[in-house]
């Protein structure tokens, strides 16, 4: 007789207690969002009137006249965006941006356009922002310009590093940067605007100016230039749509707010500096930026001056991060509609996508020894991309209205519908501005990158076919004989292993090992390991095989196909023992036989491959 204990009735019950935290602890709220999702955009400020203001110098003193009606016109188009952005997000709250809408409206192909643009303008984003940053950081110290490659590649490693810790501990790292730089531009602005003339030119001193003539009209097409190169302003704008799922329940309010927080900030920031060009009468010089000199103008040349350039590097350095909390979320959407490969939606603990973290770092180290650290190199190719995503987002968002028609669906249309005009003109007039500054990679990339897509995704479709999975319903299982073959060379623990493996996985196992007849010291050991298998006695038999070289995987992979002609509907698995070491430097010091074999077998027989790995314990410290 067995009795059992019985809590009594009014014994309280405990809730379980979790075995992680929960998931909204790696989320994003919406101050977190704007510190890792909006550097990108925050960061162009520091060349994006810059930009602009070097087109305009080769009309001279009365180009420099026209930054700020360029500005403004920027700042319009970033109203309209932000204004896009906002519906975009209510409307695809699980993420993917321009490629989310233009998949569900536009069709498969139009939407592998805009990821591939977005994809694009991620990846020039890394290396533009860390190149820029490094700027920066030459300019104030002019000793490090020769180094500039390596600290390039040194910033892009902090980054990744920090990303591979999830996006909420990479917001957190970069909210004080964030902070200080938004606060030093609009410490200059303000101070700036009570200022009747500079308080300081030293920056500037000493410095050729670039202006190139003294023209009395300005036309057209140098408007437009002028307007494209700062258009580079606007990248970023898509970020935080793009990355909706990355934020805390309720994820889309959070994102929209923080979609308003960006443009507010940047639109001010930008209209800002731009007044204090005209107001200071700067012109742009070689080796200093305009942000330099404004600071220099409006705080004066002393420490207030080197806080602005510190924050500046930092944030431009760190401006990256806006792609490595984008392009992991698009690049796991794209690998769920098999554009991708699938460990692209892999999610590691802290909701970290770390295959599309280490890709983008991987193919952003190469863009940047390509360039060779240098910011000209790569500012030509950046806005392009973003702007094709913008137009093809904003056509998308007025056939979702119309066939959704929800209240004020007109209004809503109308809204998208100029996004993607203004949108589409300025991806014209960057492509034909900058076609000739190297514009053209992009228009070559683009269609390539979408031709990978599409046949990743015919792979996919093929292995599909393969296996079963347009869910048609398969017979019923059913038992077929099975053999399973062990190579071996010598006795020992290994050995050991893998035929318990063996025994325990098919209805029958033999061991193989291969001999060379022709060398004496191999035949020496062959004769060795038959006593060693006659002395053990485990019921396997030892099957030897002949081969010149003592080659092993085509003797094998020969026995496994004749093991097939004789017996065709056994299922037949090899089996192939290896060490796993302590460390992992010793790895070089195995011979690698067992890939020189699973490769031999699998290419010439249907045989099925199984590596056991024996793993070695590390050893244990010597105790006193």
């Amino acid at each position: 007789m067995t009795t059992q204990a019985v809590a009594p009735e009014s014994a309280p019950t405990l809730a379980p207690v979790p075995d992680r935290p929960p998931a909204d602890r790696h989320r994003l709220t919406a101050t977190q969002g704007l510190a890792a999702l909006s550097l990108d955009a925050m960061a162009s400020v520091a060349y994006g009137p810059e930009a602009i203001v070097l087109v305009l110098a080769a009309a001279g003193a009365h180009g420099l006249g026209f930054t700020l009606p360029v500005t403004l016109a920027i700042a319009g188009l970033l109203a309209v965006l932000v204004a896009s952005y906002r519906q975009v997000i209510a409307a695809f709250p699980n993420g993917g941006g321009s490629y989310a809408v233009a998949r569900e409206h536009l069709g498969p192909r139009t939407a592998l356009v805009a990821a591939a643009s977005l994809v694009l303008d991620y990846v020039l984003n890394v290396a533009v922002s860390v190149t820029a940053g490094v700027a920066a950081l030459t300019s104030a110290f002019p000793s490090l310009y020769g180094d500039r490659l390596p600290i390039c590649l040194g910033v892009l490693v902090l980054v990744t590093a920090i990303n591979l810790r999830g996006i909420v501990d990479s917001a957190k790292a970069f909210l004080v940067p964030t902070a200080v730089f938004v606060g030093s531009i609009l410490a200059i602005i303000v101070v700036g605007l009570f200022r009747s003339a500079p308080v300081s030119t030293y920056t500037a001193e000493g410095h050729a100016s670039v202006l190139t003539s003294n023209a009395t009209s300005v036309g057209t097409l140098l408007l437009l230039k002028a307007f494209a190169s700062g258009c580079s302003a606007l990248t970023g704008v898509e970020a935080v749509a793009n990355a909706v799922p990355s934020f805390r329940a309720p994820a889309a309010k959070r994102a929209q707010r923080t979609e308003v927080a960006l443009g507010s900030l940047l639109g001010v920031m930008l209209i800002g500096l731009s007044v204090l060009i005209g107001r200071f009468h700067l012109q742009p010089v070689e080796g200093v930026t305009v942000l330099a000199q404004l600071a220099d103008a409006a705080l004066g040349h002393n420490w207030a001056f080197y806080v602005v350039q510190f924050a500046t590097v930092v944030l431009l350095a760190l401006a990256a991060n806006t792609s490595f909390g984008g392009l992991p979320v698009l690049m796991s959407l794209l690998s769920r509609d098999d554009y991708l490969p699938h460990v692209f939606g892999i999610r590691a603990d802290r909701q970290v996508l770390r295959h599309g973290v280490l890709a983008l770092a991987v193919v952003a180290a190469a863009l940047l020894v390509f360039s060779g650290g240098d910011t000209n190199t790569l500012v030509p190719l950046f806005a392009i991309g973003v702007f094709v995503g913008f137009t093809i987002c904003q056509t998308g968002m007025v056939i979702h209205w119309r066939l959704e028609r929800s209240p004020n669906w007109r209004a809503k249309a109308a809204l998208n519908g100029f996004g993607a005009l203004l949108t589409g003109v300025a991806a014209v007039v960057v492509t034909a501005t900058k076609f000739t500054e190297g514009a053209w990679l992009i228009v070559i990339a683009l269609p390539l990158l979408v031709l990978a897509f599409e046949a990743i995704q015919r792979a996919y479709g093929r292995i599909g076919d393969r296996i079963g999975l347009d869910g048609t319903v398969p017979a019923a299982p059913h038992r077929d004989r099975s053999l399973v073959i062990v190579p071996v060379s010598h006795l020992s623990k290994l050995t050991c292993e893998a035929v318990n493996a063996a025994v325990s996985m098919g209805d029958e196992v033999r061991a193989v090992t291969v001999t060379d007849p022709t060398d004496p010291e191999d035949q020496e050991a062959t004769e060795t390991l038959r006593r060693a298998w006659r002395a053990w006695n485990p019921g396997v038999d030892l099957v030897e095989l002949t081969s010149v070289h003592r080659t092993v995987g085509r003797p094998v992979a020969a026995y496994v196909r004749k093991v097939y002609a004789y017996h065709p509907d056994t299922r037949v698995t090899v089996l192939i023992p290896e060490v796993e070491p302590a460390h992992l430097w010793q790895r070089l010091l195995q011979n690698q036989r067992g890939a020189v074999l699973a490769h031999a077998v699998r290419r010439d027989t249907d045989a099925v491959i199984c590596r056991l790995r024996f793993r070695l314990a590390k050893p244990k410290p010597n105790s006193r």
